[in-house]
């Protein structure tokens, strides 16, 4: 039988209230009004209200918005966006939703009190190919394999006794860039960052290979690597427009993800090789207990946890992976490091002066600068502490994103939001720094972030204050340095993957020390 006989001739008698002739009751009109104001009601209260709770900031634009990170100075536009919006603000750019937070106190709420929360990342697209899909410790997934591969890193890798064991290594590497100094740049210019950049790339290849980044037949691979890495360290550094309209992505317009590709599948190659050299050296070196009676590099240890059939075995690809964030992470920052740091010594030369009488009296006229004596230089650690305050190598640190809808300072970070910690801003800030120009901090710790803090803090830390030490001990113990024509160096930054220089530091050496036995 039907409900209704639409023609109106007649009607079932279990619904004859819906034929057209009929009129509907007067209770029933009254709750169907009922219920739909009140749905209404609740849909209008719930979007004001989640309007309201997310942080304040300007209006987005689906294409404008994402200009904004185009610029060179983007740190210190999120600092002026933070004089108007206040400490915590949205900006949306093209479909992602960011979230930039400037204040110590909700700096602490991220780091600490809601760690876990915000313990995954948000990487671009060319983080991803490179990491080969987060497989690494800087861009994987808060987990289980997350915390292997840090314990694997931390505990066993940069263990002091196995950085002690790689001293000779990296003394060797400091001595060869001293003696090309002396050899060929006395009385010329030098490009510091340059300088150390080479100087670095040593000392860590050498460390994850044992010194396989040698000779193929006829190819250097030691020199593809350094090209090819600093190709690498380019594109990570540059904007993406698909990163934040993911409907691109596919299109890959800027070929962002096809150069990536292309420069790691070079890097992975070298690594093939490097591992595969390994392998054989291990089985070479191999007794009758199958051990190694050499020094391990950081392939050897890696290797031992991929051999492991149990839920600590590690994959070759994350063991590249692994690699890729010991080159990247090591390669660019601390170079980077000593350039400021040798920058603001060319512009306080009171500074440099007192540092050079420190290395005087702790080292000697007469001895080369050993790592032993790093630890008795107070007035050098302090400089490089300023130099991360003032310039810290990533002033927004690596974006976190929280796995859930969570509350920071009264308002609601949405769950995949990207989340920006703005160290330089706090780094500055006179509410927290006597002189914020150019002297210490003032009350908490947690105003003085240059590596992070937390679950995520950066991994690389004892490897890297150990070589940016050495390093700047030795060139300011020996040698003198001015710039050319007595001019003052420009101080301007420019982001890419970490804080650079706009202009490269070229200063001039001369040596400083009687004994010219000592520089070759």
């Amino acid at each position: 039988m039907p409900i209704c006989n639409l023609s109106g001739t007649s009607c079932g008698r279990w619904s004859s209230w819906m034929c057209k002739d009929k009129e509907l009751p007067p209770v029933l009109i009254i709750a169907s009004i009922s219920i739909l104001g009140t749905c209404l009601l609740v849909w209008v209260s719930k979007t004001a209200r989640g309007k309201a709770q997310l942080p304040p900031g300007p209006r987005g634009f689906p294409i404008l918005g994402y200009l904004p990170f185009l610029g060179p100075n983007l740190h210190q536009l999120f600092m002026e966006l933070a004089q108007n919006y206040g400490p915590i603000y949205k900006l949306s750019i093209g479909q992602k939703l960011c979230v930039i937070i400037s204040s110590p106190t909700l700096v602490k709420e991220i780091v600490r009190h809601q760690d876990v929360t915000f313990a995954n990342r948000n990487p671009t697209i060319a983080a991803k190919t490179f990491s080969y899909g987060g497989k690494d410790i800087a861009f994987a997934p808060y987990g289980p394999e997350w915390r292997l591969l840090r314990k694997v890193f931390v505990r066993e890798m940069q263990s002091n006794a196995n950085l002690d064991a790689f001293y000779s290594l990296r003394r060797s590497k400091v001595k060869k860039s001293v003696r090309d100094v002396y050899g060929k740049k006395i009385g010329e210019p030098v490009d510091v960052g340059e300088l150390a950049f080479l100087t670095v790339i040593n000392m860590i290849s050498g460390m994850f290979s044992g010194g396989n980044l040698g000779q193929e037949g006829e190819i250097d691979i030691g020199a593809k690597f350094r090209v090819a890495v600093a190709e690498l360290v380019e594109i990570l550094g540059k904007p993406n427009v698909s990163d934040f309209f993911p409907f691109l992505a596919r299109f890959d317009i800027q070929g962002v993800k096809r150069k990536m590709e292309e420069v790691s599948q070079r890097i992975e190659k070298i690594y093939d090789h490097v591992i595969d050299q390994c392998i054989k050296k291990k089985q070479q070196q191999s007794g009758e207990m199958g051990e190694i009676t050499d020094r391990k590099d950081f392939l050897h240890f890696l290797l031992e946890f991929k051999e492991q059939d149990t839920e600590k075995s590690i994959s070759r690809q994350q063991i590249k992976a692994l690699l890729m964030d010991i080159v990247i992470g090591g390669i660019d920052t601390s170079p980077t490091t000593v350039e400021w740091a040798m920058a603001e010594m060319m512009l306080h030369p009171q500074v440099m002066k007192k540092a050079q009488e420190e290395l005087t009296n702790v080292v000697g006229i007469n001895n080369l600068v050993e790592e032993f004596h790093i630890q008795e230089l107070p007035y050098l650690h302090s400089i490089v502490k300023e130099t991360l305050r003032l310039h810290p190598v990533a002033p927004l640190l690596l974006p976190r994103c929280p796995t859930e809808s969570c509350n920071v300072g009264g308002y609601i970070i949405p769950k995949g939001t990207k989340v920006f910690l703005n160290v330089w801003a706090m780094h500055r800030d006179p509410e927290f720094w006597d002189h914020p120009q150019s002297s210490n901090q003032r009350g908490s710790l947690v105003l003085y972030l240059p590596f992070g803090s937390g679950r995520r803090i950066c991994v690389g830390l004892p490897l890297g204050e150990r070589m940016v030490m050495y390093l700047l001990a030795t060139f300011l113990h020996m040698f003198n340095w001015k710039l050319p024509g007595g001019a003052n160096p420009d101080t301007s930054e420019k982001l890419g993957i970490v804080l650079e220089k706009s202009t490269p530091l070229v200063i001039i050496p001369t040596p400083r020390l009687f004994n010219l036995e000592l520089y070759t």
